[in-house]
């Protein structure tokens, strides 16, 4: 055995001062004070050996040191272990925080991402006005559920309104695709629980351990976050922030709002402002108060910003055309650039639009109240005057800032009945002078649309209705009648002549584009419809009027809802640019949302466009706008999207939950989505959307995924299903609060042109399943 080497003596290294460390003159013990200061005024990462180095401690005074930070420790005034240590709810000098909320003054509130229960609440922190350029793509307009990265300074003197410390953002990271929430169930046992998932992509449970509930009441909707005792440990939860119950308020709309961090409710000074704002100013107003424009809208419209009229006109060199008149609510006029409602409005960017209630863009005063074009009240408003010929093609066009009084608030179907010869008593009297020459109008301009062919896809909405409990208590398709697509077309006309008004003018536009599909999404599209006998024209030059002529050829076939679906698929998704692109599915050069400034910014500033451009008083485009339009643009495009992702999933929440007591039902429905995993499935009746895994197709197969052609294909047989196909299946399983449906397959599975059997398979096998009579004994 080898003898032990002697331990070689290290040189005794000097100091700071110059003089070895075992000259130096040995000092006392920190007191509590003392330690404290050092730990909140340095910057670096420190634990007991830097302590001990910074006071020259050193030899039998180490064990005292120690002593002295586990008395601290054990006296909440620190945390951390010998390698760190830092002053309980100290923060670093640069850190990771999360944008939670806006103060009264709109300035942005966060809180650090990394943070100990032990330490206490999460500290609030102050976030400067952000420099342009922080985030990935140099867009730095921030919202509340970014992450940042900041610098965090402690404010010299406590702020005024309570904040310690200031941030300055670096760069704003990319955001988490969800935050972490779910349903508290407590324990039966008393302290601790489980939260019950509410991602159906995620459909797992976190225990919590006593202590971590953060008085939560069972059934809450709670943030929380994943802890772990020790490195090996088992994740558990901790509840981070309590935030009501969706049933009790039956609001099941709350768990989208949280999830996707939508601002809900106004700030105190926001909704001050909008209690005082400017007096209607009638000096340069156009005067439409005796015409009889009126509102078309659904029976539930909770807002009416926008008002129509039609006249022939008296042009003896336009005989059979008509002047056409859209007024708009004035918003430009009562939300003014760089105000607090503006700054909120900016924020939002649109309303969002629950079955339960509305996140609104702006206050109910202003929406429900100063901007809507209620029947006998002035109003001030934005309209454009229009004039056709009586091929429908728009002969000229002009804005006016005028003041209108509504002759009528109607709904879709009393219009419609009027039209169709059951016209009410409150209708009759706006027969003559109002909805005919509507139609007579409509006439025109839908053979002018049907001539520019814009995409025509079948694709029915439903629509849910409530009951007094807040549930469901039906879903139906409403019927598409004439008067909605009066005022669709109305409105495009108006929105394409801001459009084309603001360029003419050379001034700013904020454009609603939709690019044409991509080569790659063209291909695929080819391919899929060559299985069908359908085809489209080669190259990339493809018009909207190609895919109507497949969509009329299917149109009779059992495949039409599959066609449709696809076709939807192919397409860019529209958004907001200060580039104009064009508008491929409504096969136009040039387009602007102008119609719904009450829900939508983008509405806002072309309003504002218009103004500063037409020189119509005051409310116009600050300067200090339109550096900042681009950035802009592609913000409220980001918050459209986070709109329409919350509604479909409220959606699916509140259906899921209708369904949950048809456990072992069968429905009819159609295959919606096809993937590696399994299939997607839509039923017939309400629109619910639910899964059914590949590992319980059955057959005995191994299931393929056919990329290209939307299908899951058994390797044995070459049968399988496919992206459009009508099936049967059964409810297995309804979670609610997740909104998450699974199936079991009742049909079998159809054949697949040109995907022979390959008698074996590399994908996932189903248990063996006998034909659908057997099955369902």
């Amino acid at each position: 055995m080898p003898k032990k080497q002697k331990r070689r003596e290290k040189p005794d290294r000097p100091s700071r001062s110059g003089k070895p460390h075992s000259e130096r003159k040995k000092a006392p013990l920190p007191t509590r004070e003392q330690l404290l200061e050092y730990l909140s005024s340095t910057t670096e990462k420190v634990g007991k050996r830097e302590i001990a180095r910074a006071f020259n401690i050193r030899g039998e005074d180490r064990i005292a040191l120690k002593a002295l930070l586990s008395e601290l420790a054990t006296q909440g005034a620190i945390v951390g272990n010998r390698k760190a240590v830092k002053p309980r709810g100290k923060l670093p000098p640069v850190g990771v925080l999360e944008i939670i909320a806006r103060d009264d003054e709109g300035e942005l509130i966060a809180v650090p991402t990394n943070w100990e229960a032990s330490e206490g609440e999460r500290p609030k922190i102050l976030v400067q006005a952000a420099r342009r350029g922080i985030g990935p793509d140099g867009d730095g307009a921030l919202a509340i559920g970014d992450r940042i990265l900041a610098r965090i300074a402690r404010v010299r003197d406590t702020d005024p309104f309570g904040y310690a410390h200031e941030a300055e953002p670096i760069k704003r990271l990319p955001r988490e695709r969800k935050r972490l929430l779910g349903i508290f169930r407590a324990s039966k046992r008393g302290g601790g629980g489980m939260i019950d998932p509410i991602d159906r992509k995620d459909l797992k449970e976190w225990p919590v351990r006593a202590g971590n509930e953060s008085d939560a009441d069972d059934g809450e909707l709670v943030r929380f976050d994943i802890v772990r005792r020790h490195r090996e440990g088992v994740p558990e939860a901790r509840v981070a922030e309590r935030l009501g119950n969706p049933q009790d308020q039956r609001r099941i709309s709350l768990i989208a709002i949280h999830t996707h961090g939508l601002p809900d409710g106004f700030p105190d000074p926001v909704l001050a402002e909008a209690e005082d704002l400017p007096e209607i100013e009638t000096h340069g107003r156009l005067d439409l108060t005796q015409l009889p424009l009126v509102t078309i809208d659904p029976v539930d419209a909770r807002d009416h910003d926008d008002a129509v009229l039609a006249e022939p006109d008296a042009d003896p060199a336009n005989e059979g055309g008509f002047i056409v008149t859209v007024a708009i609510a004035d918003v430009a006029h009562y939300v003014r650039p760089g105000s607090r409602l503006d700054r909120e409005a900016k924020t939002r960017g649109n309303s969002v639009y629950f079955p339960d209630r509305v996140v609104p863009m702006l206050p109910e005063r202003i929406s429900n109240d100063l901007c809507s074009l209620r029947e006998g009240e002035v109003r001030p408003c934005l309209a454009a005057r229009m004039v056709f010929d009586r091929h429908g093609d728009k002969r000229r066009h002009t804005f006016h800032r005028a003041l209108m009084r509504s002759a009528a608030r109607l709904s879709y179907q009393e219009a419609q009945a009027a039209i169709d010869g059951s016209a009410s008593a409150r209708v009759a009297p706006m027969l003559e002078k109002a909805l005919k020459p509507l139609w007579a109008a409509y006439a025109a301009l839908a053979a002018a649309r049907d001539r520019r062919a814009p995409l025509d896809l079948d694709l029915p909405e439903r629509k849910i209705e409530l009951g007094e409990d807040g549930m469901v208590r039906r879903v139906h398709v409403p019927e598409r009648l004439d008067a909605h697509r009066l005022i669709e077309e109305f409105m495009i006309q108006a929105n394409v002549a801001a459009a084309e008004t603001l360029e003419q003018a050379r001034a700013p536009v904020v454009y609603r584009v939709h690019d044409r599909p991509s080569t790659e999404k063209l291909k695929a599209l080819r391919e899929l419809l060559e299985g069908l006998d359908l085809s489209l024209p080669p190259g990339d030059h493809i018009r909207p009027k190609h895919f109507n002529g497949v969509l009329a050829r299917a149109k009779d076939q059992p495949y039409a809802e599959f066609v449709n679906e696809v076709i939807l698929r192919s397409q860019a998704q529209a958004v907001y640019d200060t580039a104009n692109l064009g508008h491929f599915g409504l096969n136009l050069l040039r387009y602007a949302h102008f119609t719904s400034p009450i829900r939508r910014y983008a509405d806002l500033l072309v309003h504002r466009s218009l103004i500063a451009a037409m020189k119509l008083g005051v409310g116009g485009m600050a300067p200090e706008e339109k550096p900042e339009l681009k950035e802009t643009a592609k913000a409220i495009s980001e918050a459209e999207r986070r709109a329409m992702v919350a509604e479909r999933e409220t959606i699916d929440r509140l259906i899921s939950a209708f369904l949950a007591d048809r456990v072992n039902a069968e429905f009819a429905g159609r295959i919606s989505g096809v993937t590696r995993s399994g299939l997607f499935v839509r039923l017939k009746d309400t629109g619910a959307d639910g899964f059914i895994p590949a590992s319980t197709l059955g057959g005995g197969e191994f299931w393929r995924h056919a990329e290209e052609a939307h299908a899951l294909i058994g390797d044995r047989s070459g049968r399988g299903f496919r992206l459009g196909d009508q099936v049967e299946v059964r409810l297995v399983e309804a979670i609610p609060m997740a909104g998450a449906l699974r199936f079991e397959m009742l049909t079998e599975p159809g054949p697949m042109p040109g995907h022979a059997a390959r008698g074996g398979g590399s994908h996932r096998r189903g248990p063996r399943m006998g034909n659908r009579r057997h099955r369902r004994r």
